[in-house]
């Protein structure tokens, strides 16, 4: 415990990771041989919940228009919790129900944790993430399943990394983003940066610095769509998912109780 909050510190010879279960099990940082990989923890007070660390997005990614979306012939709403300006149509709901919420942690040992979340929506649902440390990479598992029926979801990682010198990168496509910024779900060729974009992409991703420890992270993964995000000039994003934004919107998978969705990510140098 650091000043009241609980803070999971996992260790591999050089390489050090802290977790923050009560801030949604996110990774505070990365920590390779006194090189940090990830912008600084903000201090409790200054933090914005989608703004550090890198955290799970479940049990979808990115946004949903205005928070709505059909499903079994039925119409939902979530809840708003972003907005992008004073348009109403600029309200949406943003990364999922766990990144702002208490996780539950188990299994702890020196060199990996796993956490869990009931995840609070209509549908029911667990959500588990279980990292692993290693002197060269960390492994990090995302699954969701079922309590009750099927449900729709999309699930990924937000990672803010700091800013690379490059970002290397083979995408096969991009989706169109419409006048507010969302998929419309027409894929087109990849266009040149910067991005604030969702692709096509099965392939590694490479963020190239100039410095002694850690000079190129590959993102790995097991999804196959990934949004990128290098607007800022402190932090790239580059965030693994399973399928774009407004997925529930497009063409969601459906978890049952046969079969969970689970995806891996793995941050190497």
């Amino acid at each position: 415990m650091i000043d009241g909050e609980q803070i999971l510190e996992l260790t591999h010879e050089e390489t050090s990771v802290t977790v923050y279960p009560a801030a949604g099990a996110r990774i505070g940082q990365i920590d390779v041989g006194g090189q940090p990989l990830l912008v600084d923890v903000p201090t409790r007070h200054e933090r914005k919940p989608t703004m550090w660390g890198s955290f799970p997005m479940v049990p979808w990614a990115g946004r949903i228009r205005n928070g709505r979306f059909t499903f079994g012939g039925v119409d939902h709403q979530l809840t708003i919790n972003h907005r992008d300006g004073a348009d109403r149509r600029q309200a949406h709901a943003i990364h999922g129900l766990g990144f702002d919420r208490v996780w539950e942690v188990h299994d702890v040992q020196r060199t990996s944790c796993t956490c869990s979340l009931r995840l609070d929506w209509e549908f029911g649902g667990i959500a588990t993430q279980t990292i692993a440390v290693f002197d060269d990479r960390i492994v990090v598992t995302l699954q969701i399943e079922t309590t009750r029926g099927p449900l729709p979801a999309e699930i990924g990682w937000h990672p803010w990394f700091r800013k690379p010198d490059r970002l290397e990168f083979s995408p096969t496509q991009m989706y169109r983003r419409d006048d507010l910024g969302l998929p419309t779900g027409e894929l087109v060729e990849p266009t040149d940066g910067p991005w604030d974009d969702c692709f096509v992409n099965t392939h590694p991703i490479w963020l190239h610095y100039d410095r002694s420890s850690a000079p190129i992270v590959r993102i790995d993964s097991g999804c196959d769509h990934c949004v990128v995000f290098d607007h800022l000039d402190h932090a790239t994003c580059v965030e693994p998912q399973s399928g774009p934004p407004d997925a529930f919107n497009l063409d969601p998978h459906v978890v049952d109780p046969s079969a969970p969705l689970a995806r891996t990510m793995t941050l190497s140098w």
